[in-house]
């Protein structure tokens, strides 16, 4: 598996498929670039180079103990454009790898990118404050804390029905629990702990009002980890002349659940001019 070197020495892993306009997908909070089966080989066949990246102390990448801040994060997916020179990308992220879309357009600009798909991402911020009063509080950051270093095995367990919507409908087989599970805990839990922090402090509205290029925003009515009307509708009203879908059944793992909808949606936006 290929690796480039980040700019504080960090090696990070990532995997390439296909030939012809580049997409970056990147993952999930406590996911790597396996979570992306269900686009990558779609994608590839269609005739596009698909790269998926494995963030800091998830999957194949090491483990540093410093870094989990969505700068240094978004830093990360600059090194890694800038590695293999690409222009014109489409970046599609999902979750956290959503937040490093929209903070990487802030910090490095929009000069490689040509489109980008915000896909149930934790944007533009979840903290509770004077200017976003319907934010999350900050002791509920820290009861989810507190919960996950009791027993992250048992956390992860109980989010996974829900992070699908199983109770909606939704054919997810007990076998890609299992499978969805023991993937989130292989990430490093000091890392996740970090990203978690990070991701609940990180405000993204100033640059998300500065996006110009096409920009497709989905997510899911059912999302309990990152409610629509906090995240998706609001990402919505910020960025300029961005395409906004809705999917009522899907939870946060609509990656999957919805994963023949969403890839219509993002071949759409990649047949769009930038």
């Amino acid at each position: 598996m290929p690796h480039f070197t980040a700019t504080d020495g960090t090696r990070l892993a990532y995997e390439e498929y296909g030939t012809g306009e580049p997409i970056v997908f990147v993952a999930s909070w406590v996911l790597d670039a396996d979570m992306w089966e269900y686009q990558i080989p779609y994608f590839a066949e269609r005739g596009y180079r698909c790269i998926a990246l494995d963030r800091r102390g998830h999957g194949r990448s090491d483990r540093p103990s410093t870094g989990y801040d969505i700068d240094t994060t978004s830093d990360d997916l600059a090194a890694l454009l800038e590695h293999l020179d690409l222009t014109g990308v489409t970046l599609v992220g999902h979750s956290f790898g959503g937040a490093e879309v929209a903070r990487y357009l802030a910090r490095h600009g929009e000069e490689r990118v040509g489109r980008v798909a915000l896909v149930s991402a934790v944007v533009p911020f979840l903290k509770q404050t004077d200017d976003n009063p319907d934010g999350l509080p900050e002791a509920a950051l820290e009861a989810t804390i507190a919960q996950f270093r009791a027993d992250r095995p048992k956390w992860f367990a109980r989010q996974a029905q829900v992070w699908y919507a199983t109770h909606l409908g939704n054919d997810v087989s007990p076998a890609l629990i299992d499978w969805t599970i023991g993937k989130c805990l292989s990430a490093s839990p000091w890392a996740t702990t970090q990203l978690m922090r990070s991701m609940f402090h990180a405000d993204h509205r100033a640059g998300l009002r500065e996006i110009t290029v096409p920009t497709l925003v989905v997510h899911g009515a059912a999302d309990t980890s990152a409610p629509v009307a906090l995240t998706g509708r609001r990402t919505a009203q910020l960025v300029p002349g961005c395409r906004y879908v809705e999917y009522p059944t899907a939870g946060h793992g609509l990656f999957v659940t919805h994963a023949e909808q969403l890839n219509a949606e993002l071949l759409d936006l990649l047949k769009s001019r930038p």
